[in-house]
């Protein structure tokens, strides 16, 4: 899973990485297969994580629309315990919200102890949306690369195992998976006019993304480039990856002195 991560200093170019990637495992059906073990291993981690309420885990979804953001959360998240789990949506900002810096919302809601929180889109849209449509100058989103950097070292330095990953699709899937989206009445409430709009910008948010993941990845908080064009691969991929770090956590469920208990 090494492959996937993005070195603290490495530059990013997106042509170079192939979306279709899904050389680790053989087929579908084999990833189907081990997969079941990735959701019961998860549930488990999890539950040491909950149990053990001191160490905290933060998994931020970023990508283009269609990308899979929803169906990573419902894979994987999803055999979480929610009663340890929550699951955060940014959407534009509100008025109170605007009156603050921009990370005053996103600090509000990330993990306490024993908690999983999974950030569908996060403070990142404030160096990729707010670039692209020219929202603030650059002078400004360009300070936040390193300003993002110095508030997640203080929430790694607070006990927060963040995980950081990209959902890399590349512009004919997503044409693919729209059209299958309009065409789809379970979906189709999906699709917003603005969806084409920001199509049409793909290349700015190609490049926005780049810096994003080449400024932003961390010893502390890496970012990691799932090839998510076969949305099998792109679960496995996410869900092999939170393994291996929660696994380095080496999590125990806390000792229980019960000798004094009797059950009348």
């Amino acid at each position: 899973m090494k492959k996937y991560a993005v070195r603290p200093g490495q530059r990013v170019t997106l042509a170079a990485i192939d979306p279709d990637d899904t050389h680790l495992v053989k087929n579908k059906e084999v990833a189907g297969e081990q997969f079941q073990a990735i959701q019961s291993r998860l549930g488990e981690l999890q539950e040491m994580l909950f149990a053990g309420h001191d160490r905290k885990l933060l998994i931020i979804l970023q990508g283009m629309d269609t990308s899979g953001k929803d169906g990573a959360i419902r894979h994987v998240a999803g055999c979480f315990n929610p009663q340890g789990t929550r699951v955060v949506s940014f959407r534009q900002p509100t008025d109170e919200e605007l009156d603050h810096d921009y990370l005053w919302r996103v600090h509000h809601q990330v993990p306490g102890k024993g908690e999983v929180v999974v950030f569908n889109r996060s403070h990142y849209e404030d160096v990729l949306v707010v670039r692209v449509h020219s929202l603030v100058p650059k002078g400004v989103w360009k300070q936040r690369y390193e300003q993002i950097n110095r508030f997640e070292q203080m929430l790694s330095d607070n006990g927060t195992l963040i995980l950081k990953f990209f959902l890399h699709i590349d512009k004919d899937e997503q044409r693919k998976r729209l059209e299958k989206r309009l065409s789809d009445k379970t979906k189709c409430w999906k699709f917003k006019e603005g969806d084409l709009k920001e199509r049409k910008l793909w290349k700015d948010y190609q490049q926005a993304y780049e810096d994003a993941l080449s400024k932003t990845s961390t010893a502390w908080a890496p970012w990691h480039i799932v090839p998510a064009n076969h949305k099998w691969y792109r679960d496995y991929v996410v869900g092999s990856i939170i393994i291996d770090a929660l696994e380095n956590l080496k999590l125990k469920y806390p000792k229980c002195d019960v000798s004094h208990v009797v059950i009348k």
